[in-house]
């Protein structure tokens, strides 16, 4: 099968020092970049020195040592290569909405360069599956593609296997409807449409990865966190230029510093002119 595509998409999967999104750093990451109107897939691959001690935890999942490490690059300096490699593609992964892009955004924050992600669709393939078949990216494998998952928790292992995923759901659900907790029915959500898939996974309560922002009844973003909980974001930063500096000082991931600038400007620029 063939991705429908009208513009590139890039899967990719990264292993890191631990599961903090905002202070752990990436030790290896993959990436397979699929064009319109090309059949085969670019494949890039690197081990990247993070700087930091990996924790134990980490090691055991992925068998990445600092001994493996010692004489890799760091981030700052292939980051430009990512960079250019990603270019304005879409964006695919498994958990990626919740781990790999806002780890991926933050490495790039620290190297000096915004990944934005605001005219992306992401396509995270667990998303898909635990929708539709709750179970492991190992049990995806064996239902989608009839096969063991080999080489599990090594990047380029875990990213090819999540293509071989979202080809085999595309395959399995083109013809099935959705429904959810509410009785509402999607019709044929999974399919090979990149836009489509992005819209349908897309979480419709929180904003960010951190869930520090989130859609209230109306529509509209409000703080998800600390005294303004449940108030709209714009207005309130607007008006309060001393809560969004402090935002913007403060340990708060790359995305809400992205959302936030965005929501305070839109906002302004809506007002009337005197």
């Amino acid at each position: 099968m063939e991705f429908q595509l009208k513009k590139p998409i890039v899967f990719f999967d990264i292993e890191a020092t631990g599961l903090n999104v905002l202070k752990d750093k990436i030790v290896q990451i993959a990436l397979i970049k699929y064009k319109p109107g090309v059949s085969d897939p670019e494949e890039l691959e690197m081990m990247i020195n993070p700087g930091i001690p990996i924790s134990p935890e980490a090691m055991k999942v992925h068998g990445i040592t600092p001994e493996m490490l010692k004489n890799k690059p760091g981030f700052i300096q292939v980051a430009q290569q990512l960079y250019d490699f990603i270019g304005d593609a879409d964006l695919a992964g498994y958990n990626s909405d919740r781990y790999d892009i806002p780890m991926l955004m933050e490495e790039f924050a620290r190297a000096g360069m915004e990944l934005n992600i605001d005219n992306r669709n992401n396509v995270d393939v667990q998303k898909i599956f635990y929708m539709m078949e709750p179970r492991t990216l190992k049990a995806a494998v064996r239902l989608y593609c009839g096969k063991e998952l080999e080489g599990a928790h090594d990047a380029l292992a875990d990213v090819r296997a999540t293509v071989d995923v979202l080809k085999g759901q595309l395959e399995r659900y083109k013809e099935v409807d959705f429904e959810d907790g509410d009785g509402f029915i999607t019709k044929t959500p999974i399919r090979n449409d990149i836009e489509a898939l992005s819209s349908f996974t897309r979480n419709t309560r929180t904003v960010d990865a951190t869930q520090r922002l989130r859609y209230d009844g109306n529509g509209t973003i409000v703080f998800n966190f600390g005294k303004y909980i449940g108030q709209p974001v714009a207005k309130l930063l607007y008006k309060d230029k001393q809560y969004y500096n402090w935002i913007m000082e403060k340990d708060f991931s790359t995305q809400v510093k992205q959302i936030i600038k965005k929501l305070v400007k839109e906002y302004e620029n809506s007002l009337p002119t005197s």
